[in-house]
């Protein structure tokens, strides 16, 4: 039976022989999720974390409201998103403003968890 850890080894392989035609792949294998991301060797931090946080907004945006958790990740990740989408020019007002909301909400969210855990 063919693995996981299979498949990344004959993509290591894979990456070799790309490598030697001058085309350099970075491969992230995160083995406790089973995940395997690939980018190109011109790859920036900047668009790394943006790629990332992909996924933690699709989280944070179909996550259901009622979890206790919801409003910290979305308000986080929004705040995350605005900052690197401006990471090389200067936030406006209205950016600022929701940011402001943002870390408002964060410290509503913060304030309504620590009562429950009074509570209990």
């Amino acid at each position: 039976m063919t693995t996981f850890d299979d498949f990344y080894n004959s993509l290591l392989s894979l990456a070799k022989e790309y490598g030697e035609k001058n085309t350099h792949l970075k491969i992230d294998y995160q083995k406790d999720s089973d995940l395997i991301k690939i980018f190109g060797e011109n790859i920036s931090s900047l668009a790394k974390a943006k790629n990332g946080l992909d996924d933690v907004l699709e989280l944070s945006y179909t996550t259901a409201e009622h979890h206790p958790f919801w409003n910290l990740l979305y308000h986080c990740s929004e705040i995350s998103k605005t900052t690197l989408e401006k990471w090389t020019s200067d936030l406006t007002k209205d950016e600022l403003d929701e940011i402001q909301w943002s870390i408002d909400e964060l410290k509503n969210s913060c304030s309504k968890l620590q009562e429950k855990l009074d509570k209990d």
